[in-house]
């Protein structure tokens, strides 16, 4: 039985929070976008997404917040995340990710939830 959409999502983020980016990789593509709404400004393959994500953890003092709610959108994953925000205050934020042949091949970083459930079309 191959793994769903929401179940690999559900996977690469245990793996972000206990800072194995080596599991994370293996459901990456090769050409993986990561980006703000921009796929020219940003990460266009895993290695620099893998590199982005270790050099920020580093950062910020660690990896991402924690995960709310995983919304299943067929080919499309809206994992919305509480962190501390610049400020140091709490705040919700949302990435929605793109699969294809069960592979990420974009993820797309929204500071408010509600437009990452828009994109999704949810």
């Amino acid at each position: 039985m191959t793994e769903s959409n929401v179940d690999l999502v559900r996977r690469g983020y245990d793996a972000v929070l206990r800072g194995d980016l080596d599991t994370l990789g293996e459901i990456l593509d090769p050409d993986v976008k990561w980006h703000g709404g921009d796929p020219s400004v940003g990460c266009q393959n895993r290695k620099q997404t893998l590199g982005w994500m270790r050099q920020n953890w580093l950062r910020r003092g660690g990896p991402p917040g924690e995960v709310v709610e995983v919304l299943d959108a067929g080919n499309k994953v809206v994992v919305i995340m509480r962190r501390t925000g610049e400020d140091g205050e709490p705040e919700l934020v949302a990435n929605l990710t793109t699969f294809r042949d069960g592979k990420v091949v974009e993820m797309v970083h929204y500071p408010n939830p509600d437009d990452a459930r828009a994109a999704a079309g949810l």
